[in-house]
């Protein structure tokens, strides 16, 4: 620094020395730069020596770099550095503080200066010269959180993990990093095998405002989210998600997984707390899993053709049963959520059984091949199966078709023909596979007793005969002489 004042040509030369605080007894650090004055004359040094008693000493205020002001006394800078550090003692009685470190008191000897003592203090009692040691996080070498010390740096990189596994779960990892060889994994068995931090984190021991310093809890809620403190909105009448998300550049999907619990039908109440923090992590924690799991091999179905059997007739001849493998993987997470999951072995404990089931293929018109075709051409169910009328419909009308022929709806043998009482003119097919198909109102009858007709052929035409309201086909189905609804075998 160069010197306050100079007369005439001569230098002046700079001396620092330290002191100590007489009440706390507190090494200061503060650096007091003294000039003296030399003569280059004897002179000169004469008229120095008579004008002594013109000289005033001030001294100078600096905090870091920056200048405060001047004050005519030291002992009141002293007396406030010992105020601060006092009430700082009380404040953060678990640090250690250095009160003035960046605190320098520069003299000066001056012919004639008024000092504003007071302004220069209040500018110094603002001033935060109190600093603690602490232990810095760093990411990639950049500070990011401070600490109180390594202790607190150590639980905090802990406490980090445990955001992502049990406590359980990193004791075993823990224990199992002393081992050289870790044991085959058991069946359903899952141990982790890494958890890391991505990002390069160091520590490192530096100073700082005291109340720059956070707990390792609050250090993890900072790394996690970008954020010490959660920001949280208070419901007002008439909100609804969705427009809380919008004011907050959220979707409503974000909202509802930063709340859990929430959901769209949610009705929301005045003044509830929605937090609307878009965390924003400072480090990714990846945990890497090993599992072993037991799982199914399906079976294949396999279904050989019989030409000796008939069409819709099918035997099981081999029942078939799943295998079973152990299979290990390797899962990657990261911040909890699944990034990558890979296969490491496969072991086959039990071979699959193949189903294996005949049909039949034979075909011949007076049979039945079991598949049911819609008896007329094109209409529509104007009727269905069940009560009407206060009576029991005993299966489904059919009307409007395209044309009115009525079909076999299957191979078989007609073995009733004519009037029937509320049915009219009316068929009856035997398929001789179990099923008996009946087709009614008829206003003409194609086909006679003992004829064979296969599926499709026209065996009369659609009328109104019998108990009608209308031209329609009255089709009605029995399987092994009981009655079934067509709906449940007709393909349409």
């Amino acid at each position: 620094m160069s010197s306050k004042w100079n007369v005439s040509g001569d230098f002046t030369k700079k001396q620092t020395i330290s002191l100590k605080s007489s009440k706390s007894n507190i090494l200061k650090k503060a650096a007091i730069t003294t000039y003296l004055f030399t003569s280059l004359s004897s002179s000169y040094a004469f008229a120095n020596e008579a004008n002594t008693n013109a000289f005033e000493k001030i001294y100078h205020v600096y905090v870091g770099d920056t200048y405060l002001g001047a004050v005519s006394n030291e002992e009141t800078v002293t007396e406030m550095i010992e105020t601060k550090e006092q009430e700082a003692q009380k404040l953060y009685q678990d640090y250690n503080l250095d009160v003035n470190s960046n605190v320098t008191l520069v003299p000066e000897q001056v012919f004639s200066y008024e000092t504003d003592d007071s302004t220069t203090l209040s500018k110094l009692k603002e001033e935060n010269i109190v600093e603690a040691d602490s232990y810095a996080l760093q990411i990639d070498g950049k500070p990011i959180v401070y600490l109180k010390d390594q202790a607190d740096f150590n639980k905090t990189m802990r406490l980090l993990k445990l955001q992502y596994v049990t406590e359980a779960e990193l004791q075993k990892y823990e224990a199992n990093a002393s081992l050289e060889t870790l044991p085959a994994l058991a069946a359903k068995e899952t141990r982790i095998k890494e958890i890391k931090v991505v990002e390069a984190i160091s520590g490192g021991e530096t100073k700082v405002s005291p109340d720059q310093i956070v707990t390792p809890t609050k250090a993890v809620e900072y790394l996690k989210t970008g954020s010490l403190e959660k920001e949280t909105y208070a419901v007002q009448p008439g909100d609804v998600l969705g427009t809380i998300a919008s004011a907050h550049n959220l979707s409503t999907a974000q909202i509802m997984e930063l709340n859990p619990g929430l959901t769209e039908d949610s009705l929301l109440q005045i003044d509830q707390e929605i937090n609307v923090t878009v965390e924003k992590p400072l480090v990714n924690v990846e945990v890497v899993k090993e599992k072993n799991t037991l799982a199914e091999i399906p079976f294949e179905k396999i279904v050989k053709e019989d030409e000796t059997m008939f069409k819709g007739e099918t035997v099981v001849k081999q029942e078939g049963s799943k295998g079973k493998k152990e299979v290990s993987y390797l899962i990657s997470q990261v911040n909890g959520a699944v990034v990558e999951k890979t296969v490491t072995n496969e072991t086959v404990l039990t071979e699959p059984v193949d189903s294996i089931t005949v049909e039949g293929t034979k075909v011949i018109s007076s049979r039945g091949t079991g598949n049911f075709a819609w008896p007329a051409v094109g209409g529509y169910i104007s009727s269905q199966m069940g009560s009407r009328w206060g009576s029991y419909h005993r299966g489904i009308d059919i009307a409007r078709p395209s044309n009115y022929d009525i079909k076999a709806s299957d191979n078989g043998i007609v073995t009733a023909t004519g009037w029937d009482g509320t049915y009219g003119q009316r068929i009856i097919i035997n398929h001789n596979n179990g099923y008996e198909t009946i087709y009614a109102h008829l206003s003409e009858i194609n086909v006679s007793v003992g004829q064979v007709v296969p599926q499709g052929s026209v065996i009369g035409i659609m009328g109104s005969t019998g108990r009608s309201t209308g031209t329609h086909l009255h089709f009605e189905m029995h399987k092994n002489g009981a009655l079934v609804n067509p709906l449940s075998y007709l393909n349409y």
